[in-house]
């Protein structure tokens, strides 16, 4: 499956013909972050295999559901989980649904994951505003011809996280009275977790924290012109000096536990945009 703008269209005219509505602002729901889909009020939904060219969650904890409703007053979009290049596809493909937001309507995305905390400062459980990103995979969904619907040639990723949005997560974090940390994001590509010398290795480039999705969907969106906001919990602490790494299991336990604070901090940045 290619992400050409022919494919895109029919992904579009698919879900147009079901539902004319608009989104303003895209939802990327990272691992045991799911349940705030739950929370809005749905208009339309769509499991990914019902559309065309859309590639299939297989990652514990992704549904794979396209959600369209309303949330605190705004027009929201919902990816119920994502796809990842570990899963076997390409960065193309991973960012195909997200493409097909922006040309529903959305201009503004909140892009949210499960990371592993690279601060030794940080603790499992607290929540983390994207400043930037560091790109270890080395992977674009921009490799190849560049069609001029979907973005320029080479797109500026300096500010590629929203500065107007960064300051608007700080101040509902103020509000809402917690710790909101903020710090660059790692691509990792996995599915194997990094060894020891890597989480040094990403720790000396300036990584706050390392995960397994996002950089090529903020890449993407920016290509596409969209404002486009970081967050993860911290669901655990990759810190190289540990005996012990988190598993599979324990990930979405921490996900699970942070759910709440998360949900009603997404609800609160939605609610004063």
């Amino acid at each position: 499956m290619g992400s050409t703008y022919q494919q895109i269209q029919q992904a579009v005219d698919h879900i147009r013909s079901q539902t004319d509505f608009s989104p303003e602002v895209g939802l990327v729901l990272g691992s045991g972050l799911g349940p705030l889909a739950d929370e809005i009020e749905v208009v339309a939904s769509f499991p990914y295999a019902s559309l065309p060219h859309f590639p299939q969650s297989t990652a514990p904890g992704h549904e794979g559901r396209l959600i369209l409703g309303h949330l605190e007053g705004k027009r929201v979009l919902a990816y119920k989980g994502r796809v990842h290049c570990y899963e076997g596809y390409s960065p193309a493909e991973v960012v195909f649904p997200h493409r097909v937001g922006f040309f529903l309507g959305a201009r503004t995305f909140f892009v949210t994951s499960a990371a592993g905390g690279l601060n030794p400062g940080w603790n499992a459980g607290e929540l983390m505003l994207h400043s930037d990103y560091i790109n270890y995979a080395g992977l674009s969904p921009l490799t190849g011809p560049n069609d001029e619907r979907l973005g320029p040639r080479f797109p500026v990723t300096f500010d590629a996280y929203d500065p107007g949005l960064r300051t608007l997560a700080h101040k509902v974090a103020r509000a809402q009275d917690f710790l909101l940390r903020e710090g660059v994001y790692a691509w990792w590509p996995g599915p194997q977790f990094a060894t020891r010398a890597e989480l040094k290795l990403l720790r000396g480039l300036g990584a706050d924290a390392i995960g397994m999705s996002t950089v090529p969907e903020v890449i993407a969106l920016r290509h596409l012109g969209a404002r486009v906001l970081g967050l993860s919990t911290i669901t655990d602490m990759a810190v190289p000096e540990r005996d012990h790494h988190a598993t599979e299991a324990e990930v979405l336990a921490v996900a699970a536990q942070s759910g709440a604070r998360f949900r009603q901090f997404v609800r609160g940045i939605l609610a004063a945009l």
